[in-house]
């Protein structure tokens, strides 16, 4: 399996970005790591071993950028409000440096997102407030909502990083649509920490009119061991 390492440094957080690609040709698929975890966790933990048949077969292309977890919505030690705006710069740097390459990569347009625990979160905070970029969105024992992060704090930037309140207020319009159109799984199981959380945002996009695959497994738990079951199975969903 290909393996490249890039290190590239992005205005958008004044500092230097690594992040690991994986393949050469295929469906870009830009994986977040779980909560506070870095870019060369999703293959320490073998998730990227799951789904080297797909990308040696070159049905999909890996981008797995670096988390920074630990400066916005974990760092107690600056003011919520801060850890918002710090989470908005990397997501400028998915927006303006990841998703661009990965388009130039693979000659594609829009790309799926996906990510495990809290990078679940990620996946889906992104696919929802960039739809136009994003075809398919998966999710492994995600989590969504971002208030236990902000001390009782809330604005409108909480608001709309938030998908469990932003959602429910959707209206009717183009941005929805490209929401409908995205190909949507939701990964979970009976031991999962996280069920509830993914029934509750199954229940959201049932509401909205958001079709959307909700795998809820027997004695599937909150694990890497999951994980790896799961990724390569829904990533074989992807219209490639």
């Amino acid at each position: 399996m290909k393996e490249e390492h890039i290190r590239w440094f992005t205005p958008h957080l004044s500092r230097e970005f690594d992040m690991l690609v994986f393949g050469h040709a295929g469906y870009p698929v830009i994986l977040f790591p779980t909560s506070l975890g870095r870019y060369y966790q999703n293959k320490d933990f073998h998730l990227i071993d799951s789904v080297a048949a797909l990308v040696d077969a070159g049905r999909v292309k890996i981008y797995c950028p670096d988390g920074i977890d630990e400066q916005s919505w974990y760092n107690k030690a600056i003011h919520p409000a801060d850890r918002v705006r710090t989470h908005l710069a990397y997501e400028n740097v998915i927006l303006h440096d990841v998703v661009p390459k990965a388009q130039r990569d693979t000659s594609r347009h829009q790309v799926c997102v996906a990510g495990a625990s809290f990078g679940g979160y990620h996946a889906a905070n992104f696919a929802f407030r960039h739809p136009d970029l994003v075809g398919a969105m998966i999710s492994l024992s995600g989590s969504f909502d971002i208030k236990p992060f902000l001390d009782g704090y809330y604005d409108d930037h909480c608001y709309f990083n938030n998908p469990v309140d932003y959602l429910p207020g959707l209206p009717e319009s183009p941005l929805l649509q490209q929401i409908r159109a995205m190909g949507i799984v939701l990964g979970t199981g009976d031991r999962d920490s996280c069920r509830d959380r993914n029934l509750a945002l199954s229940a959201l996009l049932h509401a909205k009119g958001i079709p959307h695959f909700l795998d809820d497994r027997k004695w599937c738990g909150h694990d890497w061991n999951y994980w790896r079951d799961m990724f390569p199975q829904y990533l074989a969903l992807l219209k490639t």
